[in-house]
């Protein structure tokens, strides 16, 4: 009897160990397969930079992406602009927009916010509410909130919800934070970008937009094809212009060009003044091959045009016929291809090299 009992022990404690060590694997597995999806997630993530074009565009994607992967009822991502909170991406209806853009402005995330840790907010059964819930009832029973930090810089929130009660008990934080932290790296990796759509400025005497329209919203267009032709151009003779006649007659011939050239291309291509005496054209969807006759034309219709003097304080009623002087454009083009996915930067800053170090009297149309 003794002999049975002593087996019967071994066995239990051989199950025991054997149980232990089943479990371990499951939670390394568990643990393997929640840093796979981790990884994935994040592959996602870097995807949706290079394939959408502007920054809320991404940010959208982004929490589709956590909603689809995570198994999540209800995401926002609410970020602070430097002047109020804007919600970026939401899948909750807009009439509860309000609310979730004030959320730091409740006492029960203040403490969140100061000390940089999640919080999480529950209800124990159907007929309670939210403490941040205003005008809605049913929607949530669950949320976890997460303040957002670049570098201990403040700079917004991420809250998730559910429709049960107590649905985030046994949830493992760690990896919601691994995801709050692609979030934060998503946003640094945007945030330039967001700055250029933001300073993007119409031109004063051309009436173009400035260069940094071309890599925000520009960019948007022209990423709808695979591949671009990009020419930029230099009215080589603006500065002589400038001195040899006034600044005045400067300004008219910039004006005169641009509105010649506006009056002449697709509202589908991107026409900018990039910098100074520099222009850039995108021919959105088009094919060098295809624009070079086009460009030739348009070189010689620019540079038939004769700008007359601007002259100060002077009727030129009153002047001479021959008195009245005139000056024609000189431009230098130069073109290449750009890929969608490539830097757009770069492709302009070849072509901004190539008219800067070209010998000042080339007036051409170049392909690189």
């Amino acid at each position: 009897m003794t002999y049975l009992l002593i087996v019967l022990v071994a066995i239990i404690i051989a199950l025991m160990l054997y149980n232990i060590v089943v479990y371990k694997r499951i939670q390394n597995f568990s643990n393997i397969n929640q840093k796979i999806t981790g990884l994935n997630v994040l592959q996602d993530f870097m995807d949706t930079i290079g394939e959408y074009t502007s920054v809320d565009e991404k940010i959208e994607k982004i929490n589709e992406i956590l909603i689809e992967k995570y198994d999540i009822k209800y995401s926002t991502i609410v970020m602070f602009d430097g002047a109020e909170y804007v919600i970026k991406a939401s899948n909750v209806q807009e009439q509860h927009w309000e609310a979730l853009r004030s959320l730091h402005n409740q006492d029960i995330f203040k403490d969140s916010i100061t000390t940089a840790t999640p919080k999480y907010v529950t209800v124990n059964n159907d007929t309670e509410r939210l403490p941040y819930q205003t005008m809605e009832f049913g929607r949530a029973k669950s949320a976890m909130f997460f303040p957002l930090y670049v570098d201990n810089v403040y700079i917004g929130y991420w809250i998730i919800e559910s429709g049960e009660p107590h649905a985030f008990d046994n949830i493992d934080t760690t990896i919601l934070e691994v995801v709050k932290e692609n979030i934060i790296a998503v946003y640094k990796t945007v945030s330039y970008q967001s700055t250029v759509e933001n300073i993007a400025r119409k031109d004063l005497f051309s009436g173009l937009n400035s260069a940094e329209y071309l890599y925000g919203k520009g960019k948007k267009t022209i990423d709808k094809y695979t591949t671009s032709t990009v020419c930029m151009f230099k009215i080589i003779n603006l500065e002589q212009t400038n001195k040899e006649y006034s600044r005045e007659t400067g300004n008219d011939m910039i004006q005169e060009i641009s509105e010649h050239i506006s009056n002449s291309i697709s509202s589908e291509y991107i026409f900018v003044r990039y910098m100074g005496p520099k222009f850039v054209i995108v021919f959105s969807g088009i094919d060098l091959d295809a624009v070079v006759e086009f460009v030739q034309d348009l070189k010689n219709g620019i540079e038939k045009l004769e700008i007359q003097e601007v002259l100060e304080d002077v009727d030129i009623e009153d002047l001479d016929d021959k008195e009245v002087r005139f000056v024609k454009p000189k431009l230098n083009f130069v073109l290449t291809t750009y890929y969608k996915g490539t830097a757009l930067e770069s492709v302009t800053k070849k072509l901004e090299e190539y008219l800067d170090n070209a010998n000042k009297d080339e007036s051409d149309i170049n392909n690189i």
